[in-house]
């Protein structure tokens, strides 16, 4: 089924992003970042020049402006993913869906102007640190602390499962500067790389994602300044995180589309050029079946998730239609890539192949921003009403 939310200067931005996989992105590059564990700083400066990073970014600070446009981002998961980069991928996103957003809507000015230039070309690097070793979706059970001190916080406590971790300059970071887990009792503050007790930890082994790094991170009585407490007032962290996660969840969702596609793409050139008993694996029955299915769900993921794009250019994109886009798509991507490596057969197994890679990479799409079992929480908490 044609897709119809593309315009002319989207599908341009299209030939942009991949003359960058065909200059940057080689698969040569792609092993180099799985043996390293994490994607290396000249790519990602390369994605800066090439304007395909900090998208949302304002112009007066050197970004491409695109604050509410997802598609943009669309087109750079659609064609990375299809490449079979996810690594990379993961990277642009941590910088475009969960860093940058938080100084672009909540930034006070000087914030802006000391992190976003630096962002829009890839020489500074962000993450966000939420998740903690006894807190993951009960976001009000962090025990990081930020006592309030002359001229900024001193900030105690760990954070595990962190993307981007070891790599980031900046890390917009969840911790408690009240009492009790009243919504107010949470602030958002900036530590930077290098602070006195800072510790950036090891990269933790992943089942996939290999070329991403993931990373603990400790902080022992560091010292953050006044100026890096997102929005300068304290008590906003949980009302900020909630107004971000529309976009987190989307962004997951955008990426299980590519990567759905990209399974049914990957799998329909495999089984036309496969022989098997004197004929294409294509040509076997089942097969033709399942091809079927696949395309019919692309279809049906874009269509619905395309819709979710346009909602959220318009601001009216909810967090219960968030969470239906994230658990919905994610579940519908990983039947697909399922599907691929059945019909891939023993080189569905072999992460030489992408199938077999993007297969790893998107089982922890069902869990990060928040699990589907959460999500259909919120939706069925909207339907039915708390109880």
């Amino acid at each position: 089924m044609e897709r119809d939310i593309y315009d002319e200067d989207h599908e341009a931005f299209r030939d942009v992003v991949k003359e960058f996989i065909k200059r940057y992105a080689t698969d040569e590059k792609r092993k180099q970042w799985d043996a390293d564990g994490e994607v290396d700083r000249a790519t990602l400066r390369a994605a800066g020049e090439s304007g395909i990073i900090g998208l949302a970014v304002p112009e007066e600070y050197g970004g491409a402006g695109m604050l509410q446009d997802y598609r943009f981002r669309a087109i750079v998961n659609e064609e990375v993913i299809g490449a079979g980069l996810g690594s990379l991928a993961g990277a642009l996103g941590i910088q475009d869906d969960l860093a940058v957003p938080y100084v672009v809507h909540m930034g006070t000015d000087e914030q802006k102007q000391k992190w976003l230039p630096g962002m829009a070309t890839g020489e500074i690097l962000g993450a966000l640190a939420m998740t903690e070793p006894g807190a993951g979706s009960d976001l009000r059970g962090i025990k990081t602390t930020a006592k309030k001190v002359d001229g900024g916080y001193v900030v105690n406590g760990a954070k595990t499962f962190i993307s981007s971790g070891k790599t980031a300059d900046m890390v917009v970071t969840f911790v408690k500067t009240g009492e009790g887990n009243r919504p107010d009792a949470f602030s958002l503050l900036i530590l930077e790389n290098g602070m006195a007790g800072f510790d950036h930890g090891k990269k933790l082994e992943k089942m996939g994602f290999h070329g991403w790094d993931t990373a603990e991170l400790s902080f022992t009585d560091v010292f953050v300044p006044e100026e890096n407490l997102i929005g300068g007032k304290e008590g906003l962290g949980f009302i900020q995180l909630m107004m971000n996660l529309p976009l987190e969840r989307l962004s997951i969702g955008v990426a299980a589309a590519a990567a759905g596609e990209a399974a049914f793409v990957w799998t329909r050139d495999y089984t036309l050029s496969r022989e098997a008993f004197g004929q294409s694996i294509a040509d076997f029955q089942n097969t033709r079946f399942k091809l079927a299915d696949m395309a019919t769900t692309v279809d049906v993921m874009w269509a619905y998730i395309d819709r979710a794009m346009l909602l959220y250019k318009d601001k009216k994109l909810t967090a219960e239609e968030a969470a239906k886009v994230k658990f919905w798509a994610t579940d519908r991507e990983w039947e697909l890539l399922d599907i691929g490596v059945q019909l891939h057969g023993g080189y569905g197994y072999i992460t030489e192949y992408p199938i077999a890679r993007a297969f790893l990479d998107a089982r922890v799409h069902r869990i990060y921003g928040g699990t589907n079992e959460i999500m259909r929480d919120i939706v069925s908490r909207q339907i039915v009403g708390k109880r």
